[in-house]
């Protein structure tokens, strides 16, 4: 018996080892002699996920693992079989085969396996999701129900990915952009703009986009355009926890980013920089590789 214990004792710390270092900061806990848990990892470029097997087990994060962990990602939870009950906040639901949920990885969360249950979690950039929802707010720990079309597509997207063995780091770009593109009217808080502060902040964003690739485009110019103070464009910003010049800036080198991506010729980087707005090559280039780690034209030889 004691040998027993101890080699379930063994299997439990291996697998919330195994957590930690593939998902970030967890705590766990077994609810009963019949624990068992298991963990896989799967990259494919963009592509980072994990399979997570567990029976008789509590998974979660407390404030104290959320600052120990890296933030900027939200997961995407795919129960595959089983059940689990999952928290966040005020919201707690029980997640069937097939049903998603979405976790905020920057907060305090709780999953409980108590029969056996597999999931599929993928780790979406928050850059993405915010952008993909133009800055809506996310809407996590809700269950996506398995019969929903949504629910179904992306179940089989990301399943169909996990089997290709050669997908390019674009194809994987491309397939995190079509899930969140996918799951975006059952994550987006606010499906209608009946606040007018919204509606003004949506009407912002839009002139952003249309003036993007103007040297004028700067916050004194933008809130004449827009018909208000330079204080109170600060403000509305400020309540998405923004900044005007940087949301721009920022705006600017994502567009660039795409491109490059996109762009099969050998452009000169200056005149790319220069059509979306930079005038100061060097500024553009410094930018960017604060933006996304390496400078433009390393960018575009690893996205070739």
């Amino acid at each position: 018996m004691i040998s027993s214990i101890a080699q379930r004792r063994d299997g439990f710390d291996q697998w919330i080892h195994q957590i930690n270092q593939i998902c970030g900061a967890f705590d766990a806990q077994t609810l009963g002699a019949g624990f068992s848990g298991q963990i896989r990892e799967h990259q494919s470029g963009a592509l980072k996920l994990s399979f997570v097997d567990a029976c008789q087990a509590r998974l979660y994060r407390t404030p104290a693992q959320v600052a120990a962990g890296e933030g900027g990602k939200y997961f995407a939870v795919f129960q595959l079989d089983g059940t689990a009950g999952m928290a966040q906040g005020d919201n707690k639901v029980l997640l069937s085969a097939g049903d998603i949920t979405l976790i905020d990885a920057a907060r305090p969360s709780d999953f409980t396996y108590s029969e056996n249950s597999r999931q599929l979690s993928l780790i979406l950039p928050s850059h993405l999701v915010e952008q993909t929802l133009r800055f809506n707010q996310v809407k996590c720990g809700h269950r996506i129900a398995a019969t929903s079309p949504l629910a179904m597509l992306s179940h089989r997207l990301i399943l169909d990915a996990t089997r290709q063995d050669n997908l390019s780091l674009q194809e994987s770009e491309a397939t995190l952009e079509a899930i969140v593109s996918l799951l975006r009217p059952a994550i987006s808080q606010t499906d209608e703009c009946s606040d007018v502060h919204e509606r003004v902040f949506r009407k912002t964003l839009d002139c952003i986009d249309e003036h993007i690739r103007s040297e004028e485009l700067c916050p004194e110019w933008l809130a004449r355009e827009v018909g208000m103070s330079v204080r109170g464009l600060y403000r509305i910003f400020a309540k998405k926890g923004l900044v005007v010049a940087r949301y721009i800036k920022n705006r600017r080198l994502d567009l660039c980013a795409e491109s490059l991506r996109q762009s099969g010729t050998e452009q000169k980087l200056s005149v790319l920089g220069y059509s979306w707005g930079f005038s100061d090559s060097s500024h553009f280039s410094t930018a960017f590789k604060t933006r996304f780690g390496i400078a433009p034209g390393e960018y575009r030889k690893k996205h070739a």
